[in-house]
Parts: C-alpha cells; sequence; structure tokens
C-alpha cells in the first residue's frame, strides 16, 4: 500500500471546505432589490466572485508543500476513477510531471484543484481506496476493525 505524504486531517479539511463551495450555485436572481431576511437568505448560497471558503481553502492548499500538493491532484484523480490504488505510483508521477508544465506550480495547482468539479467527493473517494475513513471527528484508518470497546461489549449486555 502507497504512503499519503499529506496527513489525513488535511485531505478531511479541504474534503469539508470544497463540499461548501460545491454547493454555491450561480446567480438565481442577479437584479434582486430585496434584503436577506426578505428572501430567507437564500442568496447565501450564490456563487458572487467573492466567496470566503475559496479564499480560506485557497490559502490552505497554497500553503501545502510540493509533496502534499502532488498528492491531492493524484487523489482526485483516483478518487475520478483514473486508476486503481495499485496505480498509485503511476498517478502520482503523471501529477508530478505535469506540475513541471506550470509556470507558478503551486499557484496554478490550487487553481486546477478548485476548478475540479465535486472535489470534495473526489478527495473523499481517494481516501476509501486507501481504506481512510476520514468522516469521524478523530481520523483513523480502516475504521471497520473491531475496536476493544467492541471486544468488551458482550459483557456489559445484560
Amino acid at each position: 500500500m502507497p504512503e499519503l505524504t499529506i496527513s489525513a486531517e488535511k485531505v478531511a479539511f479541504i474534503i469539508e471546505k470544497a463540499r461548501e463551495f460545491d454547493v454555491k450555485e450561480a446567480a438565481s436572481d442577479p437584479d434582486s432589490g430585496s434584503n436577506p431576511s426578505d428572501d430567507d437568505a437564500i442568496d447565501v448560497l450564490a456563487d458572487d466572485g467573492s466567496d470566503p471558503v475559496v479564499n480560506e481553502l485557497g490559502s490552505f492548499m497554497i500553503a501545502l508543500n510540493e509533496d502534499e500538493q502532488i498528492d491531492l491532484v493524484t487523489l482526485t484523480w483516483l478518487g475520478r476513477g483514473d486508476g486503481t490504488i495499485d496505480d498509485w505510483d503511476d498517478l502520482r508521477a503523471r501529477a508530478a510531471e505535469a506540475r513541471t508544465e506550470y509556470r507558478s506550480p503551486r499557484r496554478e495547482t490550487v487553481h486546477y484543484l478548485l476548478g475540479e468539479p465535486m472535489l470534495g467527493d473526489l478527495l473523499a473517494d481517494g481516501l476509501d481506496e486507501f481504506g481512510i475513513d476520514w468522516t469521524d471527528e478523530r481520523t483513523t484508518a480502516d475504521s471497520s476493525a473491531p475496536s476493544q470497546q467492541d471486544e468488551d461489549e458482550p459483557t456489559k449486555q445484560r
């Protein structure tokens, strides 16, 4: 099994933020003269180009090191079905090679990732291929393994 250079916690943060961004939609009422309280704050889901979630997510991803960014691209491709976990090394090599074509690799990698539809779901699917459950408060690998608590459970029942 290949190893990730980016922590599951960082990927989980990116998944959560990307999903917040993915629910945005194009402005459905661009000439609205109403205010948020009149229209039940429905415009909060409109993408007006000044989204603080995008700014936070972009800032977080741009601060990642090169290996972490390459892993994010590779996880995205893995989640998209461009290969299997057995193809990880080849997918990662392709991601690293694609990065060399960028004039500003750090920024353009982030731009590429932010432009990927359903980025959060793709990253989640990529982590699933590794057997990493990112959904718990405490991210753990393979949460299906029995815990000590599970083993003690029959003795607690009456």
